[in-house]
């Protein structure tokens, strides 16, 4: 069956939509005919814009990733800060949706916008006495680390668009109560996850200092 167009519907608004109804149903609950119904048509219509599922999501992380570029400050000044900036302005734009970090994994960004950001970034690290491919390998390092880190953080810490507490980290420590090592573990892994996030970027950074400008 040939999809009918829609002429209300355009890209933008589908992806508009499609991020809004993440918050209130996450990843596994948005698909193509939640958001359809969303937004009055019929599913078949929505093909038009998205041959499928992660055709969307790339659109969806992409959107995600002009946003953050157009929210922050060109990087400048001291690379450690530009580096640290950076990766803190991913989290924080990874946290304003609900599951925002695993819908950006693994996606592929549909257009060059990113591309400017990324230059100068990789500039100030150049600049800075990087080389060229270790200031790729220090960005790439850091932003596989701020993904990551987010998706852990959006599963196992409290999520304030569900009003969910997050992992019990008391109860963890009672299951584990015959191995005091791994239960008070859980007390640094699954608590305060912004204080965690910040300590394993600087020891990153650290890292990347050492390794590459030693």
């Amino acid at each position: 069956m040939t999809p009918q167009r829609t002429p209300k519907l355009d890209r933008a608004l589908v992806v508009d939509t499609a991020l809004t109804l993440l918050d209130e149903v996450g990843l596994d609950g948005l698909t193509l005919r939640a958001i359809a119904a969303e937004l009055d048509v019929k599913a078949p219509a929505l093909y038009w814009h998205f041959k499928d599922k992660q055709a969307l999501l790339d659109e969806m992380a992409t959107e995600m990733m002009r946003r953050m570029y157009a929210a922050a400050a060109p990087p400048a000044g001291d690379w450690r800060q530009a580096y640290l900036g950076a990766m803190r302005a991913l989290r924080a734009e990874l946290l304003r949706h609900r599951d925002g970090a695993r819908v950006y994994s693994g996606s592929r960004f549909t257009d060059t916008s990113y591309a400017p950001g990324l230059d100068a970034a990789l500039r100030v690290l150049i600049e800075a006495g990087f080389t060229p491919e270790a200031a790729a390998r220090a960005w790439y390092t850091a932003y596989s680390y701020t993904v990551g880190y987010v998706i852990e953080e959006q599963a196992m810490g409290p999520d304030p668009l569900r009003g969910e507490a997050g992992y019990d980290v008391e109860a963890r420590a009672e299951r584990l109560a015959e191995h005091p090592l791994a239960a008070a573990a859980g007390r640094v892994m699954f608590d305060d996850f912004e204080h965690g996030f910040e300590q394993g970027l600087t020891a990153i950074l650290a890292g990347m200092e050492a390794v590459f400008l030693a």
